[in-house]
């Protein structure tokens, strides 16, 4: 682990000086200078940039604004104007938007026009796959689970990034590096505050977390704001975070007062998090992805894969072909529900059989499908008879059918689906079809056609002849 630390003051990041700007009517142009950004109507400079709320301005749109009445192709080739606060923010959006991560971002008690600026430059799709604003004191304790000690600083920030993190994980593609935001404020209010006026930004990705806080010159701002100048600091967190160079930077006056540090972490470090449940799962990608438009939906192979053999990567394969779209990729969980965890240097060691074909494996750590229906919303996990029989057995249920049938309907209102290949089962060869499904159950099974897909031997077989 390593941890880097910088302690800053700040001088205006922005002159007062008017630009020029070329204002655009329906069928007229015309050349006016403009006012400092800090003296713009609020039509111009509310939370979202310029060229969004140009548009609602009676018609009025900056020449780097959509033009009314214009077609697309016509509005691209629009000259950029000269550049200004809300241009570089617009320009860094765009790039964050174009950049693979995946975000997601809790954030209170401030920097709410990072969330306007992020959602409303086209692409945000790409980049934002949920924001939570857990304003209120008990939307905070139900996000953490607890009551922090206190609901401004680095430790609560950095657990809502954790979450987020988490929470991006679940949500992402295979093929798409996760980041998770986290921004907790205490910014200038209706009252005046005794305390001091600041913010904590924490990100979070697989390998690095960087942490900031600031505390403002209080008297300086009103609350719109400082909010903005959270919300620019914000921006370029998360720039930073996904490695976008710019010279964008928060209007930060000499008054205030910043801190950064930033921690990184080794693969063994990563899975440590994992075995201690502090991450969900870790991803080690193939050059292999697919790219198809439902690639978000997973196509899962569970399995201790000890070893991994032909037979994986051919049910795997035809399970693929069976659903059509979607991201294939094996799942192994660090935590087994009969036997003791897998050590660090183990997962490393079956990982590498995955390297050697080129595929995507997932190390999670949750021994139960209903368990990992809740990490993998949506997927079709590829099962053999034999685990399909177990799923749907009271025995594992403490003998009690009802609460079989209760968690596995929890696990198909995740929308995730089982695709059943045939197995050995006491020396007879079984498909799907010869057990009965409960009808609450049977549309989230799925069989695999024998004479698409049958392979008898187990990797305990292969072992065993190993040993031998």
């Amino acid at each position: 682990m390593i941890v880097t630390q910088v302690n800053q003051t700040h001088s205006a990041s922005y002159s007062a000086r008017p630009v020029h700007r070329q204002w655009r009517f329906k069928g007229h142009t015309t050349d006016r200078p403009s006012r400092p950004s800090s003296a713009l109507p609020p039509a111009i400079t509310c939370s979202v940039d310029d060229r969004v709320q140009s548009q609602c301005h009676h018609g009025v749109s900056t020449t780097n604004d959509v033009v009314l009445g214009m077609e697309p192709t016509q509005q691209q080739q629009l000259p950029p104007v000269e550049d200004s606060p809300a241009t570089m923010i617009w320009t860094l959006v765009n790039q964050i938007h174009s950049h693979p991560s995946r975000l997601v971002l809790y954030i209170a008690g401030g920097a709410s026009q990072a969330l306007g600026w992020l959602i409303s430059v086209p692409g945000a799709s790409n980049t934002v796959l949920e924001a939570v604003v857990p304003y209120s004191r008990m939307s905070m304790i139900q996000l953490l689970g607890k009551i922090p000690m206190q609901f401004c600083n680095q430790q609560t920030a950095g657990e809502m990034a954790l979450l987020a993190y988490n929470r991006a994980l679940k949500l992402a593609r295979t093929d798409s590096p996760v980041v998770g935001v986290g921004f907790t404020g205490s910014l200038s209010g209706i009252n005046p505050k005794h305390g001091e006026h600041r913010f904590h930004v924490v990100i979070r990705t697989s390998n690095r977390s960087w942490f900031s806080a600031v505390t403002l010159a209080k008297g300086l701002r009103t609350r719109e704001e400082e909010d903005k100048v959270s919300s620019q600091f914000l921006l370029k967190a998360i720039a930073n975070a996904c490695r976008i160079p710019t010279s964008f930077c928060a209007e930060l006056s000499e008054l205030d007062l910043s801190s950064e540090s930033e921690e990184t972490f080794t693969e063994d470090e990563e899975l440590e998090q994992l075995l201690n449940g502090e991450i969900c799962f870790k991803i080690y990608r193939s050059g292999e992805e697919s790219r198809s438009s439902d690639a978000d939906r997973k196509i899962i192979l569970s399995g201790s894969f000890n070893p991994l053999h032909e037979g994986h990567l051919k049910l795997l394969e035809v399970a693929t072909s069976i659903c059509g779209n979607g991201s294939p990729c094996f799942e192994l969980s660090a935590i087994n529900a009969d036997k003791p965890p897998l050590t660090v240097q183990e997962i490393k060691k079956r990982v590498k059989q995955f390297e050697k074909y080129g595929k995507t494996v997932i190390i999670s750590n949750q021994p139960f499908f209903y368990k990992k229906a809740e990490l993998f919303p949506g997927s079709a996990f590829v099962i053999g008879v034999d685990t399909a029989v177990r799923l749907i057995n009271p025995k594992y249920y403490d003998g009690d059918y009802n609460k079989m049938l209760q968690i596995m309907t929890s696990c198909k209102s995740t929308g995730c689906t089982f695709l059943v290949g045939g197995r050995n089962v006491d020396g007879v060869f079984k498909v799907l079809e010869d057990f009965e499904i409960p009808g609450e159950l049977k549309d989230m099974f799925i069989s695999i056609p024998a004479d698409s897909f049958r392979m008898d031997i187990s990797s305990t077989e292969i072992r065993s002849r190993g040993s031998q």
